[in-house]
C-alpha cells in the first residue's frame, strides 16, 4: 500500500518567475488526491491557488505527513532542519541551479509527485550535525546543520588560530582562514571547493576540511560519525562560527564550537531510478564514456 500522506506542507522560495504556476501545479496534484496542503505565509503569498491551512515556517512540521519543497538547496535544507525533529520526509523539486537535494525538475513536477505519493520513491536519511557555542563553560548558543558547521576568521580579519580535539583527544593546533566540519551532504558544498572529500551519503562519517591552512600538511580529515569535535578559539578578532550559513554567532577568544552528529536524521525521498553516482555527474559535470 502506498504511505497515507494525509497533509503535505508545501515550502516554497525562488526567483524564479515560474513559482506561482509550479506552486499551483503542485497544489492541484495534491488536492486531486484529496491531500490536504499547508503552506508557510511567504509560499501562501506567492501561491495563486489557496491552500488548506497556513501557518508559521516551524509550525508546518507538526501538521505534516510530508515536505515538498519548490526552490534550491538551501531552502530544502532550512526546511530539513525543522522537518527532522518529527521525521517528516522531505520531497525536492527544483528551482535553482546545481540541485543536489531538489532533484524532481519542474517540467516533470507532476509525473514525479504522482510516483511518490503511490509510494515509488527511494528513502535516504541524511545526518544533521547539532553545533553549539560555549563561552567559559556555558552554552550561549545553539543550532542545526545539515551541509556544515564552519569556524572563520572575519570579513577584514587575518587568518585566525584555533585548537582541535576530538572525542577529548587533541588533534591540532591550526592557523588558518578557519575550519569546516561537514556532514556527506555538505561533502559536496563549501568543503569541496575547500578541497575536501566527497562522503557518499551512506556513510556515517564527518569531515574536517581546513580553510587555506598555513601549514600544507593539514589536510582533511574523516571521522566517524559518532565522534564529538571541538574547536578553540585561540586568536582571531571578528571570528563567528556558522550553520548552514543560515544561523551564526560572533566567537571570543576561548570560546569553544562544539559539533557532534545529531540523532534525528532528515529522510529524502528520491524518484524511483536516483542514483547518487549518476546525480554527481550530471552536477559536477564530470566526463563520462560513450558507446
Amino acid at each position: 500500500m502506498p504511505p497515507a500522506f494525509k497533509t503535505v506542507a508545501v515550502v516554497g522560495k525562488s526567483d524564479a518567475a515560474n513559482l506561482p504556476e509550479v506552486l499551483d501545479q503542485l497544489a492541484g496534484v495534491l488536492h486531486r488526491r484529496g491531500i490536504a496542503v499547508a503552506m508557510d505565509k511567504a509560499t501562501a503569498g506567492a501561491s495563486r491557488s489557496k491552500p488548506d491551512a497556513v501557518s508559521e515556517l516551524a509550525q508546518l512540521a507538526a501538521r505534516a505527513d510530508l515536505c515538498i519543497v519548490v526552490g534550491g538547496d538551501g531552502t530544502l535544507i532550512s526546511s530539513a532542519r525543522l522537518m527532522a525533529e518529527r521525521g517528516v520526509p522531505l520531497v525536492g523539486v527544483n528551482l535553482g541551479r546545481l540541485g543536489f537535494l531538489t532533484d524532481i525538475p519542474a517540467d516533470g513536477l507532476e509525473s514525479a509527485i504522482e510516483s511518490v505519493l503511490d509510494g515509488e520513491f527511494i528513502s535516504e536519511q541524511r545526518m544533521l550535525l547539532a553545533g553549539a557555542v560555549k563561552r567559559e563553560g556555558k552554552k550561549v548558543f545553539s543550532a542545526m546543520a545539515m551541509n556544515d558547521v564552519v569556524v572563520s576568521r572575519g570579513a577584514v580579519g587575518s587568518m585566525i588560530e584555533f585548537a582541535v580535539t576530538v572525542d577529548g583527544e587533541f588533534i591540532y593546533t591550526l592557523r588558518a582562514d578557519g575550519l569546516i566540519v561537514a556532514t556527506p551532504t555538505g561533502s559536496t558544498a563549501y568543503a569541496l571547493s575547500a578541497g575536501g572529500p566527497i562522503l557518499h551519503p551512506a556513510l556515517q562519517a564527518i569531515a574536517l576540511v581546513p580553510i587555506s591552512p598555513h601549514t600544507l600538511s593539514n589536510r582533511p580529515v574523516a571521522i566517524r560519525s559518532t565522534s564529538k569535535v571541538e574547536i578553540t578559539l585561540v586568536r582571531g578578532e571578528g571570528s563567528r562560527a556558522n550553520f548552514d550559513v543560515q544561523a551564526h554567532f560572533e566567537l571570543e577568544q576561548g570560546d569553544v564550537v562544539t559539533v557532534s552528529a545529531s540523532p534525528k536524521p532528515a529522510t529524502l525521498l528520491h524518484p524511483k531510478g536516483y542514483r547518487y553516482f549518476s546525480m554527481l555527474r550530471q552536477k559536477l559535470r564530470w566526463s563520462e564514456r560513450t558507446a
